[in-house]
């Protein structure tokens, strides 16, 4: 126990050295800001461009903007926050399999199991302290500048993104476990993505898929509630509890 948790501290440590945290936060700091200030710009961005529309025959009406505006911002752009970690975190384990920095943990007793643990447990916590940096975020300029009243299930929604997100980022950790490169675990994990989009071309068959997690725009405007995205929550959290466990054995059958 002891050396699981001395070797978390070690990891936490190495994400601040490295300034991977410190890019993670100014990119969900970043994205939690942009939300509100799109839609607040957008009504203005279109007045400046009313003259040159007007010429191609397009008429701009008045543009009233809501607090809807800036949460529908905050479900398109949290996909790009959740690539960012992805691609920060793809090479936490497999930089340590090739520059053998593992070798000297293990002989001194730490247990392989540890080490996957405590890894899952950095992305896990960066990731759930990022993405509610970047609701609150949102969350209070859409209080300053509109009403976030007006919207649905917002605490709902934003625990909807985190939990795919924790999905994706479990995958890492599977896809760690086998994988000799960064770029390989990124493909594994984009292939999954993949493979459920594709699947979620049937309209039966994503009612019951995690990717469901994303399409948070209906719950917002209340044509869905929360008992409607039930499934695909369970599934996902199946999905990433098995894929850590799966983790285990693979890491532990693995050269190092």
């Amino acid at each position: 126990m002891r050396g699981f948790t001395a070797f978390i501290e070690k990891e936490f440590r190495e994400l601040i050295r490295t300034k991977r945290m410190m890019i993670l936060l100014i990119v969900f700091i970043a994205v939690g800001i942009l939300n509100p200030a799109t839609a607040k710009l957008t009504p203005k961005l279109l007045e400046m461009e009313a003259d040159s529309l007007a010429s191609m025959g397009m008429t701009v009406n008045e543009i009233s903007i809501t607090a809807l505006d800036s949460w529908v911002q905050f479900a398109k752009n949290t996909p790009i926050v959740l690539i960012v970690t992805l691609i920060i975190f793809s090479g936490i384990y497999t930089s340590e399999y090739t520059k053998g920095t593992l070798i000297p943990l293990l002989t001194k007793g730490l247990s392989r199991s540890s080490v996957v643990l405590s890894k899952y447990v950095v992305m896990f916590v960066a990731w759930s302290i990022g993405i509610w940096l970047c609701f609150g975020i949102t969350y209070f300029y859409g209080d300053f500048y509109w009403d976030n009243s007006v919207v649905k299930g917002v605490v709902f929604a934003g625990f909807c993104l985190w939990l795919f997100g924790v999905m994706m980022v479990s995958s890492i950790v599977f896809f760690s476990s086998i994988a000799s490169s960064a770029g390989q675990v990124i493909l594994g994990a984009g292939g999954l993505y993949f493979v459920m989009m594709i699947a979620g071309i049937s309209k039966k068959v994503s009612e019951y898929l995690p990717t469901k997690l994303l399409a948070i725009g209906s719950l917002y405007t209340g044509e869905l509630v929360p008992s409607d995205y039930k499934i695909p929550a369970i599934i996902a959290a199946i999905i990433s509890v098995n894929f850590v466990i799966a983790a285990f054995p693979l890491t532990h059958k693995r050269q190092i």
